[in-house]
């Protein structure tokens, strides 16, 4: 029996769920019945519609069964299933995750209605949070639903008849086919065509057997997460690929843990672009937080150091542990205090906790109102600063229930601050979390916060090489440019004596310091040099940073130095380009203060003009700001120009590792010659910590091994033959799905390495045959966009530019300003604004125009001409002509679409080889199937949009017909030659 997704994969997910084996007919295999546990149900036995997303009958039940006052009138179920149909149905307008969440609201319990005595307003509840067995647990497969279109998710999971899980299950037909694939169907496809599918859902999931990937509504597919297990001994057999999902997938899908994440790992938050998003928890940060509660639930040990490694989400992991602190019954309503770095409070962590509406959440920066908080025996969570516990008095608060998380733990040591925290609050919990390593020498955050019961002194580590491993970051390389300009090694380790490390500066102190080496500071900020690095920031970062469209910090050794640079950078690029962020002081002088000086407002607004894709700024300009808690992940490099050490250091270049689309790594350029000694820069008992950044030159070094390869696939190929017949000759060469893959695997490799180099000089040297591989790889990557697009990705911007240099140059096509679609149409009819109304005017004339000689077209466009005239002489107010408008819109969209179905019922090729056979002669060859494929594949490689309307892109497209016809098959026959380029004019 060959393998397919439903024979395989699929059914080995039913399976592992539920004993249930499909292959075998269904045979149950003994498993646990009790408790929470999945039962398997086929689709078609489930009592429900196909429009349907809830099993109603189920879903009453149990509203029977968990609320005594539906259960004394269960008619009162009916009341609550019509609300929660009503959120279903208003998903087109409130949008998807709005939908969720206040479907949540009601399967957390959270919502109330008039059923008690009097009509009083009692909870309702969904489901049993507290006796998971008295819900039912559903796994299916094949759910048919419509709404849109009708679309068949491969395993759905429902808790009471609702459905909380969508999981794709992809088998490997091809090496090429992963998760990803899956993940696409669903988030791409799904959530757009059957929304309501995905208004109570809780997580989807996907995986092919070998990895297993799940993200929440709405979440772009490069932040899906794989789920982990800790101490797992089959980790190494699966990197290996030997190993299967089934322990991962039994332990994230399991009921306990799924509910667990509904009810207390989930969030719902406000973006930048004042956006609703969800927000549920990488498998670190839901073991993380997790561990802090079940410790505090003990009560035997009163600490613990959690080490996770920068960029990898501590933020959310607080938030989530002191959310289900908080929640957590038997803490008896405990207080949390989220301490935080002195510079941070107004930055990431109290901004996470505001954006995702926590409940109860106190800010304060003054010891005194914390200390009147703790003496009032406040319950909630406050965030306050670590510093202000210099001030503290002893036993503040001696209550047991109070729980510390200190962000940023290595900094305890400064004073001592870990004691005089013990001291205040004798009897808390204290958790200490660090992005850092601690090192051993660091002896009071270790007394602090280490327990002598967990390994290593961490309760809970994820290291560097983990976070790369589950892309949670990406990788560092260090570029180190103009070494000439680089401070010489005694100076250096003179001013790393002098900087304390373990003291995030701020920008006054960094001041006193240069101050104090004032030969350093006067070679820093000599004009000549600080001119020198400038000019080539400008040139590094157009060549570099600015194609790819990502941004970039300069770090300067002081306040003065921001200035200097600030106004260097001005001569290279608009003033608007850049900002700097730093504090003024009181000492400062008048002039000094009004051009420079920063309130929080203007600062919060410059951070998001740097994150906006679309503003003009291009650099922020800091010298101790924002080095730690900044986070911008359009921020790829850091020109670096300052004395830093161990954790600073480590903090600063961290802010470049986030993930953002299209960015394989985080870029530092270093004109200090900070990493002229990476081992002295990094100084952790950790030693893998000095694997956190590399050189970029050992990219170059691997750029010719990584060449070989990718040509290997090619041996006996002559790459000196243009066009098609170099083409096909290379495809002949990899013709099998195996040998795509393998080749797409290895230039995949070549091409991050490729463009992190760009515009490298060593590149010129294999400039031609890179360019020959990426025609290759255009030229067979999947026809299907859902096809293995893990290996299968887009061509980065530096080879998109290769490729398509010299090609062709045709006329520059302007993108039309709007994309004719039934959102913009209603847009537009619900706000009839005239410009747009233009706009959408000139629009439709140019598609009748493209369709010129189809009656269809020719009847809409005569209809647009009546609407003219009619506006022109008045009978119609300008409203009316907007509305008439979008009508004539919505059924030239209708009439494309229908257009286009036809156009692909009748495939390019499937035209091209009907011409073929109608028009074969005793002179034409037989393999028509073989000219056609040929023809296709050239035509596929040269053509590109608009290329029906460019003399250059006819030209190119005859002469590729001609090299087929005439020069491979020798078939000369004119007329044969014009019909097949109508065709090709038609269908292509």
């Amino acid at each position: 029996m060959s393998f397919t997704e439903l024979n395989s994969v699929e059914h080995y997910i039913i399976h592992q769920l539920s004993g249930v084996n499909l292959n075998n007919n269904g045979a149950q295999e003994s498993k646990a019945s009790y408790g929470a546990t999945w039962a398997y149900k086929s689709a078609k036995d489930i009592q429900r519609g196909v429009n349907e997303v809830l099993v109603e009958s189920e879903l009453k039940s149990a509203l029977i069964r968990l609320n005594p006052e539906i259960s004394a009138n269960p008619e009162l179920a009916d009341e609550i299933i019509y609300k929660l149909r009503a959120i279903l149905i208003a998903v087109p307008q409130v949008g998807l995750v709005k939908a969720n969440e206040e479907f949540f609201k009601w399967m957390c319990g959270e919502r109330t209605m008039p059923f008690g005595e009097n009509n009083r307003h009692v909870p309702v509840h969904l489901i049993d949070f507290d006796n998971l067995s008295n819900n039912t647990y559903v796994a299916t497969n094949q759910y048919r639903i419509h709404h849109r279109e009708t679309k068949i998710p491969d395993i759905v999971l429902l808790i009471n008849g609702i459905p909380m899980v969508v999981g794709e299950a992809k088998t490997a037909i091809r090496p090429s086919v992963s998760w990803l694939d899956g993940a696409h169907e669903i988030h791409e496809i799904y959530e757009n065509t059957v929304p309501q599918l995905f208004v109570p859902n809780i997580l989807s999931f996907a995986t092919e057997g070998k990895e297993l990937f799940y993200g929440a509504i709405r979440c772009p597919l490069e932040f899906w997460a794989p789920w982990r297990l800790e101490n797992d001994d089959d980790a190494l057999a699966k990197r290996l690929g030997l190993g299967d999902v089934g322990k991962e997938l039994s332990d994230l899908l399991n009921p306990v843990r799924l509910l667990d994440i509904l009810r207390n790992f989930t969030l719902f938050s406000t973006d930048k672009k004042k956006r609703r998003i969800k927000i549920i928890p990488r498998f670190q940060q839901y073991e993380g937080a997790n561990k802090i509660v079940e410790r505090v639930k003990e009560g035997k040990i009163k600490k613990g150091l959690i080490w996770h490694f920068q960029g990898s989400g501590k933020s959310f992991l607080m938030v989530f542990a002191a959310q289900k602190l908080r929640r957590t019954p038997e803490l008896k309503s405990p207080t949390v205090i989220i301490l935080v770095d002195r510079t941070d409070l107004d930055t990431q962590i109290s901004g996470t906790f505001n954006a995702a509406d926590i409940a109860n959440v106190e800010t304060t920066e003054n010891i005194s109102e914390l200390q009147e908080m703790l003496e009032r025996d406040t319950r909630k969570i406050i965030v306050s600063m670590i510093h202000k516990f210099r001030d503290a008095k002893p036993n503040m608060n001696t209550r047991e229930n109070i729980i510390v998380l200190v962000d940023e733990a290595h900094r305890t040591q400064e004073g001592d601050l870990g004691r005089q925290m013990r001291a205040a609050l004798p009897n808390a919990f204290l958790f200490g979390l660090t992005g850092t390593p601690v090192n051993k020498a660091d002896k009071n955050t270790f007394w602090a916060f280490g327990s002598e019961e967990d390994t290593g002194g961490y309760m809970s580590r994820y290291t560097f090489q983990d976070s790369i491993r589950d892309d949670a970051t990406l990788p560092l390389h260090f570029e180190p440019r103009l070494v000439d300009v680089h401070v010489d090694k005694e100076t250096i380790d003179k001013a790393f004596k002098e900087f304390q490390d373990e003291v995030a500066l701020t920008d006054e102190e960094a001041d006193a310091l240069n101050q104090k080496s004032a030969k350093m500071a006067a070679f820093l900020k000599s004009p000549e040099r600080v001119e020198k690095i400038v000019a080539d920031i400008a040139t590094h970062f157009n060549e570099k940073v600015a194609p790819h469209g990502f941004k970039a910090m300069v770090v300067t050794p002081d306040r003065y130095a921001c200035v200097q640079y600030k106004e260097a950078l001005d001569q290279y690029f608009p003033e608007e380009a850049s900002a700097v962020v730093m504090s003024t002081t009181a000492n400062d002088k008048p002039e000094f203060k009004q051009k420079w000086a920063m309130d929080k407002g203007k600062q919060e607004k410059i951070v998001d003009e740097f994150n906006d894709t679309q503003s003009d700024l291009k650099f922020i300009i800091v010298t101790a700001k924002l080095l730690t808690g900044f986070d911008a992940p359009i921020l790829q490099t850091m020109y670096l120009d300052k004395s830093l050490k161990d954790h600073t250091l480590l903090q600063a270049i961290c802010r470049t590792n986030r993930l953002y689309p299209n960015k394989s790594f985080g870029r530092i350029v270093d004109y200090f010659g900070v990493f002229d000694d990476t081992a002295k820069a990094l100084q952790f008992d950790e030693k893998s910590v000095q694997a956190v950044i590399s050189n970029l030159s050992e990219l170059r070094g691997k750029l010719p091994q990584a060449m070989r390869d990718t040509l290997s696939h090619f041996e006996g190929v002559d790459r000196t033959i243009e066009g098609f017949e170099g083409l096909e000759a290379a495809q002949n060469a990899i013709r099998t799905d195996e040998k795509k893959d393998a080749f797409a695997k290895d230039f995949k490799f070549l091409s991050k390495l490729w463009e992190s180099l760009s515009p490298d000089n060593i590149l010129d040297l294999y400039n031609s045959d890179y360019k020959w591989l990426s025609q290759v790889f255009e030229s067979v990557r999947p026809a299907s966009d859902n096809i293995g697009k893990l290996l299968w990705f887009s061509l980065g911007a530096q080879t998109t530019k290769l490729i398509h240099e010299n090609i062709h140059v045709g006329e520059v096509h302007q993108l039309e300003e709007f994309v004719l679609d039934a959102d913009v149409i209603e847009e537009i009819f619900n706000n009839p604004d005239p410009k747009n109304a233009k706009k959408l005017e000139k629009i439709l004339v140019k598609r009748f125009k493209k369709h010129a000689g189809n009656p269809k077209f020719k009847k809409l466009s005569d209809r647009l001409e009546e609407l003219r005239n009619k506006a022109e002489q008045g009978l119609i107010s300008s409203i009316e002509f907007v509305k008439e408008l979008c009508k004539l819109a919505k059924e030239t969209v209708q009439a494309e679409k229908e257009l286009e179905d036809l156009i692909q019922e009748k495939t390019p090729q499937a035209a091209l080889t009907e011409l073929f056979l109608e028009l074969k002669t005793d002179q034409t060859p037989a393999v028509v199937e073989r000219i056609v494929t040929d023809i296709d594949a050239i035509v596929r490689v040269v053509r590109f949009p608009g290329w029906q309307d460019s003399n250059q892109g006819e030209r190119e497209i005859q002469s590729s017909l001609r090299k087929v016809l005439w020069a491979k098959y020798k078939i000369k026959d004119q007329m044969l030659f014009d019909r097949a380029y109508a065709y090709i004019k038609e269908y292509y």
